[in-house]
């Protein structure tokens, strides 16, 4: 599907690594090498025309990302390096002014390590705690479990729409649903799920949603924070300099910018973000429906290969997404990793910044194929023919 707008398809690769980042289509590399041959001014700083092109450029693709998740304003939504940077500028920029000792946070053990060490670090500052959500026999979260959970004391829950390990869908819409009735927040890591599934914030009634570009066939160095705006205005700047103030004739007169301007201080990465904008016309043009049925489709596929061999023991049967985590019986999963690599397969192997779903699980490493609309059955088929004989790989491991 759309092979032929990935440059690096041309090489002689079968890349399956794609929930660490996708491969990038030629229109959002174009972008990019035009905005630096042609344009490449600052942004939000010149009075001339080049420069206007390039502050039009990078507010378009603000509005971009508005429609692409349906936020109500573009002031929502702000501009980071990833995923990682707006997890943390919201803990530290908004719940760092509201957390109480007495306050709980509620997390999975499978989220991200984004999506648990702000939260580690805010507990160890302020005395509150972190504790878990239950999983169900397949590791998912249910919302029998959320609310088990839920106590007086909860004042968020943090979730990941879509774990980079389980691959589970959380019910998110069900989730804030009931946080809000109890006056609880809900963060929401969509890195692994924006590029992969529709998501509308309005509809879902995030509080707060965060995810990177390069995720979602977009450059690296990119990333989002969108919060609805009440709550927008509350978050504090962690980052303060050129282009986020008004002004600073002293101590007591500092006034900065409205939204989205002073929580973007300093010289961004325009390139990145206009780049960016080029790959939420590309997924739009493709359709992010179009995409989620054909991955649920080739992820089945690869289930139904893999079940065949008796030696593959697989972690995640019957997600939804695109992720498959599985290992092979006695071999360590990084060896099997560079076994594939041997025959230019991209896996991932180890623990996946999910080091605490070990106590889940009882896995600590496995194999991560993670699949996106570019891959195809015949590099499924490729990837478990190399599977199928241990011998081999045990051979070629020595």
């Amino acid at each position: 599907m759309n092979r032929e707008d990935f440059p690096m398809l041309n090489q002689d690769i079968i890349y399956l690594d794609n929930g660490a980042t996708t491969l990038k289509p030629k229109m959002m590399i174009d972008a990019i090498s035009d905005y630096y041959s042609n344009y490449g001014a600052n942004a939000h700083r010149g009075d001339y025309d080049i420069s206007f092109k390039v502050d039009q450029a990078y507010e378009n693709t603000r509005e971009k990302v508005r429609k692409f998740i349906n936020a109500k304003e573009k002031e929502e939504i702000i501009f980071t390096s990833g995923d990682t940077e707006s997890l943390n500028l919201l803990v530290r920029g908004f719940f760092e002014n509201i957390i109480e000792p007495e306050d709980e946070i509620l997390i999975t053990q499978s989220e991200h390590a984004s999506n648990v060490l702000p939260w580690f670090r805010l507990a160890k500052k302020y005395g509150c705690s972190v504790n878990y959500i239950p999983l169900d026999d397949n590791h998912y979260v249910t919302m029998e479990n959320v609310k088990k959970s839920i106590t007086p004391q909860t004042k968020v829950i943090a979730l990941a729409e879509i774990t980079n390990v389980i691959g589970d869908i959380r019910p998110i819409k069900e989730i804030c649903e009931f946080a809000h009735k109890n006056n609880i927040f809900v963060v929401v890591d969509a890195a692994q799920s924006i590029a992969h599934k529709k998501t509308d914030v309005q509809d879902l009634d995030v509080d707060f949603l965060t995810f990177s570009a390069h995720k979602m066939c977009g450059p690296t160095g990119v990333g989002v924070l969108y919060g609805k705006r009440q709550l927008m205005e509350s978050v504090e700047p962690l980052n303060m300099g050129g282009g986020m103030n008004e002004s600073f004739d002293s101590i007591q007169e500092v006034i900065l910018k409205e939204l989205p301007t002073r929580l973007e201080a300093g010289t961004p990465n325009i390139a990145g973000v206009i780049g960016f904008g080029a790959s939420i016309d590309y997924l739009s043009k493709i359709g992010m429906e179009n995409i989620q049925t054909y991955e649920v489709k080739l992820r089945k596929y690869l289930i139904d290969k893999l079940l065949m061999v008796p030696h593959i023991d697989l972690i995640n049967i019957e997600s939804d997404s695109g992720i498959v985590a599985f290992n092979v019986e006695g071999i360590f999963s990084q060896d099997v990793a560079y076994y594939l690599n041997k025959y230019n397969i991209c896996v991932r192997a180890g623990n996946h910044c999910a080091k605490i779903l070990k106590k889940e699980t009882g896995v600590t490493n496995t194999i991560r194929v993670s699949l996106y609309f570019y891959n195809t059955e015949e590099e499924i088929d490729a990837l478990v023919e190399l599977l199928k004989d241990k011998e081999k790989i045990l051979k070629e491991m020595l």
